[in-house]
């Protein structure tokens, strides 16, 4: 059995996503303060209430915006969004990430969620996958591979210090392209595997067809362009699949990688596009960054918190650092509410 092959019956097997839970629960509402109110009025009000998670809910679908080449791309709600409803009236945080899931890698069990279905552009989440293709396809990684003017970002004129001539090792590559989501890194992982980019690409779709990600679509290996699609659900089992890769749990994760460059004998040192892998309060497993202004600011982790590990998913975050806040706002939730804590362990 190959290593996928392996992998997807491991993910089948857990029931990870079994029926995604698809009711939140509503905003609080103003309380009724007309003290001097009777009895029937009082009622009325209470009755009110009741109805307006309904509403509200009715309220939160799915926005359309326009890309600036004139396509047009998901976009989800912005605002705080709580536990759904069907784990309980429980306490939950006010993340701000447009879609957010969290869920208990082992049980399969959803512990927050919003807009998980939603399906929107990924961005650089989109090197996971890419990473995942070239250990499948069992490439040496210690052969050498040297940027050249294809790997060039000539979509977003995005900068890099990867410079053109620079040869590294097909690892040393893929360690750049998940730590510090290196773009020229990426492309040439797909350009210099058997087949071209091309071939690379359609096998990343069928390898996320296989792992059960049917809201998914790839048009590159750098997620610069914003046809990358996918939503949270799908994203959960990409996280889960590359937790598998010891390679990957290991480059993605890494805080920083330095060399010397064979273009010009300078000293490089790459940093890991996510602060949190260097705090010593979180135990991350795998993590994965992304940014395009289609996009937004995402993170996907696997992360152990409570002695339990975790899958959170955070696309199209609008500060700077509100990614990064969410999963702080997540990581405080399940270590302090009895509730989630319940549903996490």
């Amino acid at each position: 059995m190959s290593r996928l092959s392996a992998l997807v019956a491991g993910i089948l097997s857990l029931g990870l996503l079994a029926s995604p839970l698809t009711a939140e629960a509503s905003q609080s509402h103003k309380k009724h303060t007309t003290r001097t109110a009777t009895t029937s009025k009082a009622k009325a009000s209470k009755a009110k209430v009741a109805a307006a998670p309904a509403r509200k809910a009715k309220a939160s679908k799915v926005v359309i915006s326009k890309r600036p080449q004139g396509g047009r791309v998901t976009r989800v709600s912005a605002q705080p969004s709580t536990l759904p409803s069907a784990l309980g009236a429980l306490r939950s945080p006010a993340l701000y990430s447009s879609a957010a899931v969290v869920v208990n890698a082992i049980s399969g069990e959803r512990i927050y969620e919003k807009n998980s279905q939603a399906q929107a552009p990924i961005a650089s989440i989109t090197k996971l996958m890419t990473a995942i293709v070239t250990l499948d396809m069992h490439l040496p990684l210690d052969e050498p591979i040297t940027i050249t003017e294809e790997d060039v970002d000539t979509l977003k004129n995005s900068s890099s210090r990867l410079l053109v001539g620079t040869t590294l090792s097909r690892g040393e590559i893929m360690h750049l392209a998940l730590m510090s989501s290196e773009n020229r890194a990426a492309h040439a992982l797909a350009r210099t595997a058997p087949g071209g980019k091309a071939a690379f690409v359609a096998k990343m779709n069928r390898t996320a067809q296989s792992l059960g990600m049917q809201n998914t679509r790839f048009e590159d290996p750098t997620g610069l362009t914003s046809a990358n699609v996918s939503t949270a659900n799908d994203l959960i089992r990409l996280v889960q699949a590359a937790h598998h890769y010891p390679e990957i749990r290991a480059y993605s994760t890494s805080e920083e990688y330095s060399f010397i460059s064979s273009v010009n004998g300078r000293g490089y040192t790459f940093h890991n596009t996510n602060p949190l892998v260097k705090n010593v309060a979180w135990e991350i497993g795998v993590s994965k960054t992304g940014y395009i202004s289609e996009a937004g600011k995402c993170l996907v982790m696997q992360a152990t918190i409570n002695e339990t590990p975790v899958v959170i998913v955070l696309l199209d975050s609008a500060g700077k650092l509100t990614r990064i806040g969410d999963a702080q706002r997540i990581k405080k939730w399940l270590e302090t509410s009895p509730g989630a804590m319940l549903h996490a362990g």
